[in-house]
């Protein structure tokens, strides 16, 4: 008897110690972040341009200025049937999606943490206790409109989806998840999180490079920061394929990886589809851009077109002027377009090599709409879209004609 609970005791102290060393190890992770705003005090041009990126802007807390759907009476209800709807309310503890049938009160949820950048809509999330769920309602911008919520049923609205920490390692900086790895149900600590993909999402935790050069402001050299821009291509298409590379499983807990890692000792990915017509726009950015002649000829990375420090979204003109870069006169491959558009061949190549596509994946119900409506995003399949150039070519002519006729 004395042996077996001195055994007890030894494995409750052993419990009670692992559990203390995993909580001081979750504690360890979260305060090797600075927080973007720490990074402000050494790059300020960078740091306010970065805040008006679609990263910056992924997630955010939920309050009337981050949330851009309506609250206005007739422009705050979507119907979900005759007797449905879920209204969009403002009450003195917050902001509410609230269901309703035959005009009484079912439920509600509170708008807590917006996610998405608002370019092509919103969705949010509500705290249950310290778990988190997605609303039933979404913000579709292209039509300006409340929408239901993409994969939820039609015809009524749902109120909880959970969201894991996969969903949100590709929409936040950091989570810290506070659930056991076993628990389905995965719970977060509301005060151990970092919203909008920022600086430390790809340059890795700052905390020790912020406090080694305030004590050191003489040294130039970044300490204790990875510089993604100098990362081997590999290294670099990791850090942007772990939310632009399809679908995956991870092996690893989420935010475990970090910018410089290899992805594959964190996720295992579906094999390639050879079929492009079946890679989403939506997501798998990479996998299309992996199977155009750019990338597979021209060693081309994400950071060849995009300047993740500003918001370039709709500037085609600057994009157009990269791709000139490669596809210019005195180089092998150039467009033989130039000699029928001429000038306005650096103006936009984007439209007629990276078409905007419907999304499989991101699908609404519009309100009285009976069949789901895509979102449209561009494609990174660069290759020649025949009827796309087209497009282009009547734009110009029309342009050109308007212009003859206001000289006659």
């Amino acid at each position: 008897m004395i042996f077996i609970i001195v055994a007890v005791v030894f494995v409750l102290i052993r419990c009670v110690n692992t559990d203390k060393k995993t909580a001081a190890n979750k504690s360890d992770v979260f305060n090797k972040y600075a927080g973007a705003r720490a990074c402000a005090s050494c790059h300020k041009d960078i740091y306010g341009k970065h805040i008006y990126t679609e990263h910056h802007l992924t997630s955010a807390p939920a309050n009337e200025i981050s949330i851009l759907g309506s609250f206005e009476p007739e422009k705050n209800m979507f119907p979900f049937g005759p007797a449905t709807n879920v209204t969009m309310e403002k009450r003195d503890s917050g902001l509410y999606q609230v269901e309703y049938i035959n005009k009484k009160e079912i439920r509600k949820g509170k708008f807590d943490i917006v996610v998405g950048s608002g370019r092509k809509g919103q969705s949010y999330l509500s705290w249950l206790n310290d778990r988190l769920v997605q609303l039933p309602i979404t913000y579709f911008s292209p039509v300006d409109q409340w929408s239901n919520s993409p994969g939820y049923y039609p015809d009524r609205p749902m109120f909880y989806r959970p969201i894991t920490s996969r969903c949100l390692e590709c929409h936040s900086t950091y989570f810290e998840k506070i659930s056991e790895p076993s628990k389905e149900l995965e719970e977060f600590d509301h005060n151990k999180i970092l919203l909008g993909v920022d600086c430390e999402k790809c340059h890795g935790p700052g905390a020790e490079h912020v406090a080694f050069h305030t004590n050191n402001p003489a040294i130039k050299e970044a300490k204790f920061i990875v510089n993604a821009g100098k990362l081997p291509r590999e290294r670099l298409l990791d850090l942007c394929a772990l939310c632009h590379g399809g679908k995956s499983t991870k092996t690893k807990p989420s935010f475990a990886f970090q910018a410089g890692d290899t992805l594959s000792n964190y996720f295992t990915f579906s094999p390639p589809d050879p079929n492009i017509a079946n890679i989403d726009v939506h997501g798998n950015q990479l996998g299309l851009l992996s199977s155009s002649k750019c990338f597979i000829t021209g060693n081309v990375t994400c950071i060849n077109c995009h300047n993740v420090h500003e918001n370039e979204n709709g500037k085609l003109r600057i994009f157009s002027q990269r791709c000139i870069n490669c596809h210019s006169t005195g180089h092998e491959k150039t467009c033989k377009m130039t000699a029928t558009i001429g000038s306005s061949i650096t103006e936009n190549c984007i439209d007629c090599h990276m078409p905007k596509q419907p999304s499989l994946a991101i699908t609404v119900y519009l309100r009285h709409e009976n069949d789901p409506t895509p979102a449209m995003l561009r494609t990174h399949y660069i290759t020649i879209y025949p009827a796309e150039t087209q497009k282009v070519l009547a734009f110009l002519n029309k342009i050109k004609a308007e212009k003859k006729k206001s000289t006659e």
